[in-house]
């Protein structure tokens, strides 16, 4: 049974669980790691279906788990790549006001910003956005030197392989069924009935995190509700038009903030994501369907009270979906020489929101303490660059 025993059992290999078990090894360099993951690769998911961008902390409420991480998650990201020479680029972005509605918002964003620690936040005329994205027309924008752009994926293998060095080890295709605690110490069952135990387990399983919690004894009331994103590339010749990052104003209402473009690492240039509800946590084409997925949302009467309140925001979304002509349109309040010509379909990606039963959808990062373990329930962007920091809070609380 030795060999099944661990210190440590991190589940879930994407960046939340591989910041977790790298944060554990530094902590305690001499004891045994182990980190699963259900899929045939790591951070298949939420960390691998990205664009890559390093948050700065700009919209999240002051005081908030989710601002407090973002901030020295920041500086955590910029200092790891740095010293383990991954590429990066702090390249700054404009948040851009489209009418005068915006421009009120801006204000308060601007606001937001400094108070959670932001410095040389600036506003722009019209005239000073041209200098910097040529091809953007908007009233004014803010200017935001502190956001970057990464590779999320390449972050996570190396936070994986320095967690796993000596004394550690990591299995994919590991899917856990069940929790139970023998003699003290947690148990951990596998759908091929594997066992591995051990006193400290870690969950960071993203779309199925309320599944897993409830496992566990946690009942908070919370769903997992998926929000599919839908990107668009400017193909190669368009790429000019797209310097770095360009953000429209968010809608306060939403912890999404709409569709914008990012110049990313490797030179592409995204342009999205919408944010329409799936019928599947981990499908990822427009059609996709899991009728356990599909339940599960439908039968929690949470999913209903968000749907009756923003039933024409959820319409707009769907529209995007499946109209690259409204999509452009969207695109064009920004950059309005844009044409279809220069869209070509991208990839998508699912964003594992938590939702509460009065269908208000939870802003703030979750951790919970089960009976077996300790649960991320709710780790939704910025969570990539607050990982480092988030894996503080979770060390914390263990």
């Amino acid at each position: 049974m030795n060999e099944n025993v661990f210190d440590f059992i991190v589940v879930g290999g994407g960046i939340v669980g591989a910041s977790t078990a790298y944060k554990l090894r530094k902590k305690y360099p001499k004891s045994k790691i182990l980190i699963l993951d259900k899929e045939s690769q790591f951070a298949s998911h939420q960390t691998g279906r990205n664009s890559g961008v390093i948050h700065s902390g700009l919209y999240y409420k002051p005081g908030s788990i989710k601002a407090k991480t973002c901030v020295l998650g920041y500086h955590q990201l910029v200092e790891f790549c740095n010293k383990q020479n991954i590429k990066f680029d702090i390249c700054g972005k404009i948040v851009v006001a489209k009418n005068d509605n915006d421009l009120v918002q801006l204000n308060s964003i601007a606001l937001r910003g400094a108070e959670n620690g932001l410095s040389n936040i600036r506003f722009l005329q019209k005239s000073e956005v041209k200098k910097i994205e040529p091809y953007v027309d908007v009233k004014a924008a803010l200017y935001v030197p502190q956001t970057g752009i990464v590779n999320y994926l390449e972050v996570s293998e190396r936070l994986i392989s320095l967690a796993i060095a000596e004394r550690g080890s990591f299995r994919l295709n590991s899917e856990v069924i069940d929790l139970n605690r023998a003699g003290g110490v947690g148990v951990i069952r596998l759908k091929d009935n594997t066992c591995f135990h051990s006193e400290k387990i870690i969950f960071c399983v993203g779309l199925q995190s309320d599944r897993i919690a409830k496992i566990d004894g946690i009942n908070e009331k919370i769903r997992i509700v998926p929000f599919r994103g839908d990107y668009y590339k400017l193909k190669n010749e368009s790429r000019f038009k797209v310097r770095n990052l360009i953000y429209p104003v968010p809608d306060p209402k939403f912890p999404f903030l709409g569709v914008h473009f990012t110049r990313m690492i490797d030179g592409c240039v995204e342009c999205g994501p919408n944010a329409v509800f799936s019928f599947s946590r981990e499908g990822y084409n427009k059609t996709a369907f899991n009728y356990k997925d599909f339940y599960n949302s439908l039968s929690f009467k949470g999913t209903w009270k968000l749907f009756k309140e923003n039933f024409t925001y959820g319409l707009k979304e769907y529209d995007l979906a499946f109209s690259k002509k409204k999509y452009l349109i969207e695109l064009q309040k920004i950059i309005p020489s844009l044409e279809l010509s220069d869209l070509i379909p991208g990839r998508s990606g699912i964003r594992a929101q938590a939702l509460d039963a009065e269908g208000r959808l939870l802003d703030d990062f979750l951790i919970r303490k089960g009976e077996i373990g300790t649960h991320v329930m709710n780790a939704p962007s910025p969570a990539a660059t607050a990982s480092l920091a988030i894996a503080d809070e979770i060390l914390r609380q263990l």
